[in-house]
């Protein structure tokens, strides 16, 4: 009989081959969803998609854009929340 927590779709399941030739599933937690643009909902490049205990390990220019605003708006919402702060 399978576990409970194997039997819904909260895991994410691939089929791994063992040395032996049987077939095992490897279940695992899915991934979060991709990051969005605070201002306009537009999904942000260079923001991976990784699940807390990776992005711990990675260094901090992998986690998000080196720029103003870097992970929090997209380009075109950054450039366009520096311009309006400039003319204020």
């Amino acid at each position: 009989m399978s576990q409970g927590r194997t039997k819904s779709r909260t895991m994410s399941r691939t089929k791994v081959r063992l040395p032996g030739g049987s077939t095992v599933t490897h279940y695992n937690k899915k991934k979060p969803s991709k990051a969005k643009c605070a201002a306009c909902g537009k999904l942000l490049s260079g923001v991976p998609r990784e699940r807390p205990f990776k992005m711990q390990n990675m260094p901090k220019n992998q986690k998000r854009p080196e720029r103003p605003f870097g992970g929090v708006l997209c380009s075109s919402c950054s450039r366009n929340k520096i311009k309006t702060d400039a003319r204020n």
